[in-house]
């Protein structure tokens, strides 16, 4: 039997950061919770979860996504915040969790300085007050975002340079943090990259000659300076072709600053990459380290960049690592697809994975996974999630289909109208708009096709419970499959992984299988 656990959340901004508010600083939230438990609580053990970085303004949070995924499996009763705002900026989504999720789920929820315990509360007047502060709260986080963006949007405006961190081969100038200084001993190493490129060498070849030669990283540098603190895979930072191409087309080293490249649609939402025509260039900002005719030549020699290509990504990507130097191996598509370790054309490391087929990994881990979970008794539990997601899915896209369905009858009424106003002479002229009709019935077919897909897996599943058990649905590997049970996958050849699975969930000795 589980033990139930009582949960303390704590989560800092970057806003709140930035403002240097002491009362929101981790380690007084962590006190005060801590102190709060021990004189409020008699028999208790208490697990933490912190997002430090993180906005409030929606549920994208490693920390809080952790504590959900133990609520839902029944392992914490109990939920202590310091104010809602650490739980939530969102005044929707918390009264969702407040006064629907939480209380399905048998989970008490405490917010310390707002005096709120759901185990006390009554419904009624303290909801009103409750929803209130919400509300002013995901009002503040808005308020407060909308100022730092228009205030980083004016300086860039008047061509100061924002970022908090210095491009490689420049410095902060102590006098004005929007202006760069050239920082000559990294500005060496771009002259070196720029010279090598124009004699011919490429990026993988620049990059194995500087590993070679022991010439720092730009990660090295500022850990050297003492501008960061990282510990490298595999004991040693090696440059990679990819850093080498960051920096030979970087219009930083003539002089210019790049900026509004990306625009992001709401607080919280995705970065979108904007057409070259919206980005906005401050020319001669700073000293250059490159000559702009030096620049030209390389970028033209390099050719043009292809456009960027959209493929759905293998979910064993980021997981797969190489047993060698530690760096997650790179997934390359084709008729025969196969994870590779770009960096042993780089560095210095022999060993280095050079091909793992693809198809051969993504079956070995999921038989893996289908031992492990019948091992544990988890895998009717899995399959039971799975069914319910599936259905789920399938009454959302049913449902989508219909509200196009209707759609389309809706426009094909207008167009019919239209012509009949026309016809009686309300309407000098008619013109039927069937571009929005044909839009919606190309959607529709893609629909169709995902119905269809989603169908097909949902038979299968539910004929395989009765004929050949739960595991024969486990046919191919997901996304969350893979975050929810496996840490990492080191890799030395198709004959040789070793799977590491997340510590709640380990079984087996070790938790590693090896291949033989």
């Amino acid at each position: 039997m589980r033990k139930l656990l009582t949960a303390i959340y704590l989560r800092l901004s970057k806003e709140d950061d930035k403002w240097k508010e002491e009362s929101n600083s981790i380690t007084m939230q962590r006190i005060l919770l801590r102190r709060y438990v021990e004189e409020n609580f008699v028999d208790y053990e208490i697990v933490e979860f912190c997002d430090d970085g993180y906005t409030g303004t929606n549920f994208a949070r490693p920390g809080v996504q952790e504590m959900l995924e133990r609520i839902r499996d029944g392992e914490i009763k109990c939920v202590i915040v310091k104010d809602f705002s650490r739980f939530a900026r969102d005044y929707i989504e918390l009264g969702a969790y407040l006064e629907q999720i939480f209380p399905f789920l048998g989970v008490r929820f405490i917010s310390v300085n707002d005096g709120y315990d759901s185990a006390k509360v009554q419904r009624g007047i303290a909801d009103i007050d409750v929803n209130f502060q919400n509300l002013l709260y995901d009002l503040y986080s808005r308020d407060l975002s909308d100022k730092v963006r228009s205030s980083l949007s004016i300086r860039k405006e008047k061509g100061q340079y924002v970022s908090a961190n210095p491009p490689f081969g420049y410095e902060k100038d102590p006098k004005d943090r929007h202006a760069l200084l050239v920082a000559e001993d990294e500005a060496e190493v771009v002259r070196q990259i720029f010279t090598l490129t124009l004699e011919g060498y490429t990026s993988v070849e620049i990059a194995k000659l500087l590993n070679a030669a022991g010439v720092k990283t730009p990660v090295a540098f500022k850990i050297e300076k003492g501008k960061t603190s990282r510990i490298p895979k595999g004991g040693r930072f090696l440059w990679s072709s990819s850093t080498i191409c960051k920096i030979l087309r970087n219009e930083i080293y003539i002089g210019n600053i790049v900026q509004k490249k990306y625009t992001k649609d709401f607080v919280g939402g995705k970065n979108h990459f904007n057409p070259r025509e919206n980005w906005l260039i401050s020319y001669r900002h700073h000293e250059p380290i490159i000559d702009k005719e030096v620049f030209d030549k390389v970028q033209k020699g390099r050719g043009n960049k292809r456009p960027p290509q959209h493929h759905p990504t293998h979910p064993l990507v980021g997981k797969l690592v190489c047993g060698c130097c530690k760096k997650n191996l790179n997934y390359r598509r084709g008729r025969n697809p196969y994870f590779t370790c770009c960096n042993r054309y780089s560095n210095l490391m022999e060993k280095c994975v050079r091909r793992v087929n693809a198809m051969f990994a993504e079956q070995y881990v999921l038989l893996m996974m289908q031992h492990k979970l019948e091992a544990e008794g988890e895998l009717e539990k899995l399959y039971i999630e799975e069914v319910e997601r599936l259905e789920k899915e399938l009454k959302g896209l049913r449902e989508k289909k219909r509200n196009l369905l209707a759609e389309i009858e809706k426009q094909k009424q207008k167009n019919f109208e239209a012509y009949q106003d026309y016809a009686w002479g309300k309407a000098g002229s008619f013109q039927s708009d069937q571009s929005v009709v044909k839009s919606i019935e190309n959607g529709l077919v893609g629909l169709n096709s995902r119905i269809q897909e989603a169908e097909t897996k949902y038979s299968v599943m539910t004929c395989g419970r009765n004929v050949e058990g739960y595991g024969s649905w486990l046919a191919a590997l997901s996304k969350d499959m893979i975050e929810r049970y496996i840490d990492k996958i080191e890799a030395y050849g198709d004959q040789h992984m070793e799977i590491s699975w997340k510590e709640s969930d380990k079984a087996d000795a070790g938790g590693r299988r090896v291949l033989q």
